[in-house]
């Protein structure tokens, strides 16, 4: 940023402080030429826009305010303050249905709005809906109760800013103690940085110190899960079940759970109890769905699917979850409804962007490439404001690892790490072909496919010692300073804690996780005979593959075909990096040559892993096991090389995509 951007930025700064400031003397006229200033410079201002809709309404003037909501929204659609304004402006003027779907609306983006809970709640009353009344009573007075510090906190969490909520949520913790409310955000907000040690030691002293108290305890089985560690939190799951019988929320968490851990008769009767007790609720039939999906029980998986939708014709995860299974071909009556509802004003924003992915899916197979795009691309921006991803965060993170961890760093561990050669890490980014190859070498007798395993991510996230996300990194530099003895502890501790995914009697395992491809150097110093192998799809095919992909959580870099693009190309570098340190370590398959000579492929793949030829790896799609990712139902079928280059039918909108992977990559 130039000097005089910076001061420029002061000066706005400076300009809306005053605007408040006015607006709080109830000048409002005042305050509203002084936003108008700010527009003038900087039209897209977000905070100058929502001050001045404010002086607008204040001052008697609503429809000029609602002019303003509307160009606020536009920009930003995921703004419940924006949408709670215009609740307020719709209700001035009389128009209370209207009204209704703003509160609506802006507790769907922002579930700490007390105001607009409030007022939901006397709507519903005033149209004889008591249940619905009570229950938005009941979040307002639940917000109202809180100290105002953490109602700001919970405020900025639900808009995203969670950098600024983790500073006043620290604060008041430093002056208040032991506030378990206090503690369980943040722990939501530790569980967003992936603190994942700090959030789950916080959830368990709440459970401490207010043992009755269970949302902090479902918030607790819940971080367990993230965490992977299914047992523990089947545990929790059961005792919440035995305090509150017949809560559904807990229900569901005890139906997941068990799912999670490989109980699927005791986790599919708790569903499909819960279908029986609950058949109007959209949400039990979406999960359920989900499960059937994990267990390859797809013809039940739609029908669930469309029995959610059938109850909530906008549930947007409904829809995605059709076209997510890859095989699912749309009928022109769900296009129709598709279209319709992502085109309805007042839908949340999670099911419009839910329904732009599938939208874009079910054109593409349909072969209307530029409505696909479009669709795909307007799903993409929705979900890229909502992360508010910053792309040189990860650039940065990969920049140090080839800074720091040097031959001479890797070479002062010789002797150390377990010497397990258990795990087989399959690395790369999503997209390229890693399910592909878990499931070809999960059908070979001696190999057991797990999961996307967390363990290296969060060893890595300790090692870094951030409480702050401003703080500097310590992680890889600080590799120097661990002793033999650090790194063979760490590669013990591994084996261990990973073993819970694992079945008695084989001797080799893999973690799938992606992401693990930035800590190379870390996995060789502390697994060192643990085989690794990068799963590589051409730049193009990949990043366009993850374009078109809604992710349950994570990868926030696809959501942006200059953001995927970049990405990937230090994700090259990288790989460059380790193969430059640590010379025939990683294994390099790309998934162009597997689709077209797979028995080769096979062969070297089971070679690098030291594991005899079986004939079952090449009939990969027989396996029966549970699989977890969006490429689930691709993998149980033979392989199809009409899928390897399916980007070219939107090769004209892709020339963001060429610009940031630069010539060589994009060819």
């Amino acid at each position: 940023m130039t000097i005089e951007a910076v001061i420029e930025a002061g000066d706005t700064e400076d300009r809306l402080r005053k605007a408040r400031s006015l607006l709080q003397g109830a000048k409002f006229g005042e305050a509203a030429e002084v936003c108008t200033e700010i527009l003038a410079h900087t039209p897209q201002h977000q905070e100058a826009l929502y001050t001045l809709a404010v002086a607008q309404r204040f001052d008697g003037k609503p429809l000029e305010a609602l002019s303003t909501l509307a160009s606020l929204i536009d920009l930003s659609p995921s703004y419940g303050r924006a949408w709670q304004e215009r609740g307020h402006c719709l209700r001035a003027l009389g128009r209370s249905e209207e009204a209704f779907s703003a509160y609506q609306a802006a507790v769907t983006h922002n579930g700490a709005l007390t105001a607009s809970w409030r007022m939901l709640g006397e709507l519903h009353r005033a149209a004889g809906r008591d249940a619905q009344a009570e229950f938005a009573m009941a979040q307002a007075n639940y917000l109202a109760s809180l100290p105002p510090e953490l109602q700001t906190v919970s405020s900025l969490i639900q808009e995203g800013r969670i950098a600024r909520a983790e500073k006043f949520c620290r604060a008041f913790l430093q002056k208040n103690g032991h506030h378990v409310e206090g503690m369980r955000l943040l722990a939501e907000i530790g569980s967003r940085f992936n603190a994942f040690d700090e959030a789950e030691f916080l959830l368990e002293s709440c459970k401490v110190l207010e043992p009755n108290n269970v949302s902090a305890q479902y918030d607790y089985a819940k971080l367990l899960r993230k965490r992977h560690k299914f047992e523990q939190a089947l545990a929790e799951a059961r005792e919440l079940r035995s305090k509150e019988p017949g809560n559904p929320e807990f229900e569901m968490l005890y139906a997941n759970e068990n799912l999670a851990v490989g109980n699927f008769d005791e986790a599919m009767e708790t569903y499909e109890t819960l279908i029986r007790t609950l058949p109007a609720n959209p949400g039990v039939s979406l999960t359920h769905g989900h499960a059937l999906k994990t267990v390859g029980r797809q013809e039940e998986a739609i029908e669930a699917y469309r029995r959610a939708y059938a109850i909530k014709p906008d549930l947007g995860d409904a829809f995605w979850s059709l076209a997510n299974l890859k095989t699912y071909r749309f009928t022109d009556a769900e296009l129709d409804q598709m279209r319709v509802q992502e085109a309805s004003p007042s839908i949340a924003l999670a099911d419009r962007y839910h329904l732009c992915f599938a939208l874009g899916k079910a054109l593409e197979d349909r072969g209307q490439f530029e409505d696909s795009f479009s669709y795909y691309e307007r799903g993409n921006r929705l979900k890229r404001e909502e992360l508010k991803y910053d792309p040189q965060r990860l650039a940065t993170e990969m920049q140090l690892q080839r800074d720091h961890v040097s031959a001479d760093l890797l070479a002062r561990f010789a002797n150390a790490g377990s010497k397990a050669p258990d795990p087989i890490f399959i690395v790369g980014l999503p997209r390229a072909g890693s399910t592909l190859l878990e499931q070809i070498l999960a059908s070979h007798s001696q190999v057991e496919g797990t999961m996307e395993l967390p363990n290296i991510l969060a060893l890595a996230h300790r090692l870094d010692h951030r409480r702050m996300e401003s703080e500097d990194h310590e992680y890889p530099a600080n590799l120097a300073e661990l002793s033999p003895e650090d790194a063979t502890r760490f590669g013990e501790d591994y084996i261990r804690d990973t073993r819970i995914y694992r079945k008695e009697g084989t001797p080799f395992f893999i973690d799938k996780m992606p992401n693990n491809f930035r800590h190379i150097g870390l996995i060789h110093a502390i697994l060192p005979n643990a085989k690794i192998v990068d799963a590589r799809r051409s730049a193009m095919g990949c990043c366009f593959s993850g374009f078109k992909q809604l992710f349950a959580e994570g990868q926030e870099f696809t959501y942006g075909l200059d953001e995927v693009g970049r990405y990937y190309r230090d994700y090259v570098a990288l790989m460059d990096h380790w193969d430059a340190v640590l010379p025939g370590k990683v294994l390099l398959v790309r998934y162009e040559d597997v689709v077209s000579d797979l028995e080769t492929q096979v062969r070297r793949l089971l070679d690098h892993c030291g594991l005899p030829f079986e004939d079952a790896c090449l009939r990969f799609h027989e396996t029966e096991r549970a699989v977890r990712t969006a490429s689930s139902e691709q993998v149980r079928q033979p392989l199809y090389k009409s899928g390897v280059d399916q980007w070219e039918n939107f090769s004209p909108w892709l020339d963001p995509l060429r610009l940031a992977l630069g010539q060589e990559l994009a060819e």
